[in-house]
């Protein structure tokens, strides 16, 4: 287990070094700051806070977690699919954003719901074979 670890550390240190040089060689940084500075502002004003009251207001007790798990994988699939869902409209170039975005989206989201409701159900049939008194 700690070897997948130390791999997964790595690949991810060597995705942010590309990162980072990409980062470097953009022309002006100005749009690259203002976009993270609006992500950072997005998840910890609006995602975060509304993840945690959904998740405290709708489910309590064993649910809970993997309501809120969904609600996460869902907030950010919605942030990586923003600019695609709001583009402004057709452009000359058919190849720039040629597919169906907000379906594929919706799809997704979907994806992550029937996921959510799989980890429940397992949930409560592993906790209902533990309380079956034995035969």
């Amino acid at each position: 287990m700690k070897v997948v670890r130390v791999l997964a550390g790595a690949g991810g240190v060597a995705l942010m070094g590309v990162g980072v040089a990409l980062l470097v060689d953009v022309r002006d940084a100005t749009g690259v700051l203002v976009w993270l500075g609006g992500a950072m502002v997005l998840h910890d004003v609006v995602i975060a806070p509304l993840v945690l009251l959904v998740g405290l207001a709708a489910v309590r007790g064993r649910a809970r977690g993997p309501v809120r798990g969904a609600l996460v994988v869902a907030g950010a699939l919605t942030v990586v699919a923003l600019p695609a869902l709001l583009r402004p409209g057709r452009t000359a170039n058919s190849s720039v954003l040629p597919l169906d975005y907000p379906r594929n989206w919706l799809l997704a989201l979907v994806a992550v719901a029937v996921a959510a409701v799989t980890a429940l159900c397992l949930a409560a049939r592993g906790l209902a074979r533990r309380r079956r008194p034995p035969t």
